[in-house]
């Protein structure tokens, strides 16, 4: 497949890729190198997908966008036989969007600035990058099926629908609007907090508390790297160096305090600790995505909702204050 409109030189222009599905680590590493030969402003989207922010690419090789991304497929093809699907654009929400709209063969689609608006509206609100099925079926009972339409809608009205940030987000991505830059990156692949218990304990108490507190210390610390996990791992250690260690697949992304804390507790509750000698206990967050690529699903569950404003306060404090300035009730309670 190739589409070609051409985006003028001087314009920011974004490059979305996405690899095959499963594509082994090392080849997808491959593929970033292959990225970096055409722009140093790569940021990798594991598993399999990748932006490219290609404005200064533009003027180093000579080229259009439409063409770089062509060379792309050639390279990649012929080097490693991958074969990857290109989506161009002004901004990553038109880029991402166009990558999905290419066969599993592979191809490129490039859409100039001037075209965004035509080339948006005739789309399905799903296939809009960042609409979750959720909030495609919540739009599509208020009769918004279309980008258009969804563009055309007062955000007011939109964020009755979908809930304050996510309408907003929604209908400016629908109107062409992301000023969100690539940001060069190359995510680590896990995220890992640590407790060792001063002594051997069988207190199940205590090690409810440090599970929780690593939870909560997991959670930031993927919120500031602006990362979701979509599996967790709970490693502990026993007297005599003995160890235990399982995962668990999250139903999607996620860096809340409250879904980590769901997979920490079932991981701890399959571990049948009985009579076991803790000396330590280790929480992963796995297979980590960009914040960007995690759907932000609408929620029915005010109580939910109300709890993950209170995570946002909740940061700031710990921002302004110190990571020990606030959090819940069991950890401090281990420590006062």
């Amino acid at each position: 497949m190739s589409t070609e409109a051409t985006p003028g030189r001087d314009e920011p222009t974004v490059m979305h890729v996405r690899c095959p599905d499963r594509l082994p680590q090392e080849l997808y590493r491959q593929v970033l190198e292959q990225l970096a030969e055409l722009s140093p402003m790569v940021q990798a989207l594991p598993p399999t997908a990748a932006l490219v922010e290609l404005k200064g690419a533009l003027r180093y090789h000579g080229v259009d966008a439409h063409r770089l991304g062509e060379v792309l497929r050639i390279r990649t093809v012929s080097r490693l036989g991958v074969d990857v699907r290109v989506g161009i654009g002004p901004s990553i929400t038109v880029a991402a969007t166009a990558s999905a709209r290419i066969p599993k063969d592979g191809g490129v689609l490039t859409v100039a600035a001037g075209q965004v608006t035509d080339w948006l509206a005739p789309l399905p609100v799903e296939a809009l990058h960042g609409i979750g099925p959720r909030q495609a079926e919540a739009l599509h009972d208020y009769g918004i099926h279309s980008v258009g339409l969804l563009a055309a809608v007062p955000p007011a009205t939109v964020q009755r629908l979908l809930g304050g940030k996510a309408g907003r987000q929604a209908v400016d991505r629908a109107r062409g609007i992301d000023p969100r830059p690539v940001v060069p990156r190359a995510l680590p692949a896990a995220a890992t907090v640590r407790h060792t218990f001063p002594q051997q304990t069988l207190d199940g108490a205590e090690v409810r508390a440090a599970l929780l507190d690593l939870v909560v210390r997991l959670g930031r610390l993927l919120r500031r790297r602006r990362q979701g996990a979509r599996a967790l791992t709970l490693v502990l250690k026993f007297a005599q160096g003995a160890s235990w260690e399982r995962t668990r697949r999250l139903p999607e992304a996620s860096a809340h305090d409250e879904d980590l804390r769901t997979a920490a507790y079932q991981l701890m509750d399959a571990a049948g600790l009985q009579r076991g000698r803790l000396t330590g206990i280790a929480v992963k967050g796995e297979d980590l995505v960009d914040a960007g690529r995690v759907t932000q699903q609408i929620s029915l569950d005010r109580a939910r909702e109300a709890r993950l404003v209170a995570e946002e306060t909740m940061d700031r404090i710990r921002d302004r204050f110190g990571p020990d300035s606030i959090g819940p009730a069991a950890v401090f309670r281990r420590v006062s």
